[in-house]
């Protein structure tokens, strides 16, 4: 690939912090007009370094990578499926990386839309949270065409500690589903053992040292314990966002039962949610015991 001419869609909490990597590598790099603040505030700081388009289609027209990192299915049908949507102008031979956490249906339709263009899209949902993105050290579980997958990697580890390919389109997406079945269920734990400790006076500081160097070690302790049980929970991944990734989880089950601790957990977020802690991070679980 002569000239690396990457368009981009999603300049929010993660984005924005990827989309500063890519800018050092490209040749031209498009992002298409928002009024969102996060947008006009990319805009303002990299102006020199970007070119505004119109819609999608031009995006498309104009890139031979396409790197999209929004909220939902519906947000991916708009930017891929839309009138003028990235589809309709796509250049054959175009990559397409989606860190976009959404359903493995709607990956599946954009891989095979893009295959009829003899372009190759990738289901690429990522772990890490803002710290990762920010300091480029994000895990990427992929999906997608395995022949083109070095041709990603050649992208994603200018923003990436850890890609690996997990097989065929929408297995990016279930992968993560499974991470987050982790994630949620890790939280549930450190929150009832932080309640308890708390309830039986003990010193939270050595407590989280001494539990943090045996098998009780994970991220979330060593990085949410004390903030848990200080009630800071403004560290990035949202309530709202866990209760979205849950449901995606749930929405793939012929039977939900066979996850039942997964399944309260989700409830114990939409409770959240409906309490107004929407935007509190997920360790916020703590509330409930409270």
């Amino acid at each position: 690939m002569n000239n690396i001419n990457i368009g981009f869609v999603g300049l929010g909490i993660m984005g924005k912090h990827i989309a500063n990597y890519l800018l050092k590598i490209s040749d031209n790099f498009y992002i298409v007009k928002r009024n969102s603040k996060n947008s006009r505030d990319f805009i303002k700081i990299n102006k020199n370094k970007l070119t505004v388009l119109d819609n999608y289609k031009q995006l498309g027209e104009l890139s031979n990578i396409i790197i999209t990192c929004v909220g939902d299915d519906f947000d991916l049908k708009n930017i891929f499926l839309g009138k003028e949507g990235i589809i309709c102008g796509l250049k054959k031979k175009t990559l397409l990386i989606d860190h976009t956490t959404s359903s493995e249906k709607i990956s599946k339709e954009i891989y095979k839309r893009c295959l009829k263009k003899n372009c190759y899209f990738f289901d690429s949902p990522m772990s890490g949270g803002e710290i990762g993105a920010k300091e480029g050290k994000l895990s990427l579980m992929v999906g997608g065409s395995q022949k083109k997958f070095n041709d990603l990697k050649k992208i994603t580890k200018y923003y990436s500690k850890s890609c690996i390919y997990m097989g065929s389109s929408g297995n990016g997406q279930l992968t993560k589903m499974v991470n987050q079945i982790f994630v949620a269920s890790i939280i549930q734990g450190l929150a009832e053992g932080l309640t308890f400790a708390k309830d039986k006076k003990l010193n939270i500081e050595k407590l989280l040292k001494v539990t943090s160097g045996g098998a009780g070690q994970s991220w979330q302790l060593e990085n949410r314990g004390l903030t848990m049980t200080k009630n800071k929970f403004n560290f990035g991944f949202m309530n709202r966002l866990m209760l979205k990734d849950l449901n995606l989880v749930s929405d793939s089950l012929v039977n939900v039962k066979k996850l039942p601790l997964t399944m309260q957990i989700k409830r114990y977020y939409k409770k959240l949610v409906k309490l107004g802690y929407k935007n509190d991070d997920t360790s916020s679980l703590i509330r409930l015991l409270k």
